[in-house]
């Protein structure tokens, strides 16, 4: 049993608490920290006399790492689960090295003034949290995450190499919104809105957004459109999977959803350089965040299913072989057990499991890990134990 502090409130954060709060004989006490302490009150109060779990809140500035760090020294966690913005993540990984407590992310780091994310920064960190003595997790929510703990399944026990992988992320939920995201509004614009990108043959190949489009028939929701991406769990599984000659991130969007995005950026709102208005200086994208619906919001409205997976090409015993490894998880379901729609539920979920998998030494090594650096079998186990069970198909369609 441990002590876990997680940072950010938001509809991920919630489920990653509740998650804790069901595993109450590896989670003995959360402390729930963010900007906004109601929310976090509000999530206690909630939560209070259905677990075992000791709850516990803090109001906090992850933009503040001497305030931060302050605060995990007096609380002393075992292990520090950040859902906070992707911009803040070398600050808190900061205050995790002053504290001397292990870290672990769903997304990685970006800077705020630059639509770009990639690993290099955090990978810079290393050396300092293997001289420290501790473990940072890098990436675990589904993807990146799972879909790189599914690659490190399917090569331990199906494949001598793998050459190829499409990671498919299709999200069939209608939440009765002409336009809405089903996470973070400035951080789904500014991933979707970006080039895209793939990797083959030891370089990246660069596409303009939204150019490359395939349709897949996806296990219990059916034929949708599906864009290729830019997407971060492809630089490191070009790193950790040997014998791969490519890898392609795709995701599905409506037609509704990519008509507003493209009115949306030709009229500048999906900008993050800034403008004045009315005396002041605002960055457009973070004001039509303001106008969207709290993807927190969006639980008891959403109905449908998503299915994220990956497929698998390569080699056993000199022989080609094809695998699809993949989760499908209804909306619907998950507001009903933890109040939110599945989109959070699938990050939420895993980052739970891997914060535990830290806290108890399964996943602990000093210095930065991606998840795929890691024995994938515990993982795959609490997959299907804790909400996200998996299935796999031997002989599934290709991508073309």
């Amino acid at each position: 049993m441990g002590k876990i502090m997680i940072v950010g409130c938001g509809g991920v954060g919630s489920v990653a608490v509740h998650k804790c709060c069901q595993n109450s004989d590896a989670f003995s006490e959360v402390v729930i920290a963010s900007r906004t302490l109601s929310k976090c009150d509000a999530l206690k109060k909630k939560l209070e006399g259905t677990t075992k779990t000791k709850i516990t809140t803090a109001q906090v500035d992850a933009d503040d790492t001497a305030v931060l760090t302050e605060l995990i020294r007096r609380e002393k966690p075992d292990v520090l689960l950040n859902l906070a913005l992707p911009y803040q993540d070398l600050l808190i990984m900061e205050a995790c090295l002053a504290a001397g407590v292990h870290y672990i992310d769903t997304a990685n780091y970006e800077p705020e003034d630059t639509a770009k994310f990639e690993y290099k920064w955090q990978w810079e960190y290393r050396e300092r949290f293997e001289k420290a003595g501790l473990t940072a997790l890098l990436g675990c929510g589904f993807d990146p995450g799972v879909t790189g703990v599914f690659s490190a399944y399917a090569l331990k026990h199906y494949f001598d190499e793998i050459n190829y992988i499409d990671i498919l992320d299709c999200n069939a939920g209608d939440n009765g919104y002409p336009f809405a995201t089903n996470f973070n509004p400035e951080i789904n614009i500014r991933e979707v809105s970006a080039n895209g990108s793939y990797w083959e043959d030891g370089h990246w190949v660069e596409t303009k957004p939204m150019e490359i489009k395939r349709t897949y028939d996806f296990p219990e929701i059916g034929k949708k459109d599906m864009y290729l991406l830019h997407h971060e769990e492809i630089e490191s599984l070009a790193v950790n999977i040997p014998g791969i000659k490519r890898i392609r991130f795709f995701m599905t969007f409506s037609e509704s959803y990519l008509t507003h995005l493209k009115c949306l950026e030709d009229v500048g709102m999906t900008s993050i350089e800034p403008v004045m208005y009315g005396g002041q200086e605002i960055i457009p994208l973070q004001f039509l965040k303001t106008l969207l619906p709290d993807p927190a919001s969006l639980g008891p409205r959403t109905k449908g299913k998503t299915n994220i997976g990956c497929i698998f090409v390569g080699k056993k015993n000199g022989k080609e072989k094809k695998l699809y490894i993949y989760n499908t998880c209804d909306h619907q379901e998950c507001y009903k057990e933890v109040g939110s729609q599945a989109v959070a539920y699938t990050t939420g979920v895993p980052a739970m499991i891997g914060a535990m998998l830290v806290m108890n030494g399964t996943w602990r090594r000093p210095g930065v890990f991606n998840v795929e650096e890691f024995d994938p079998d515990p993982f795959m186990d609490a997959l299907n134990k804790w909400g996200l069970p998996w299935k796999i198909s031997e002989n599934p369609k290709l991508v073309d």
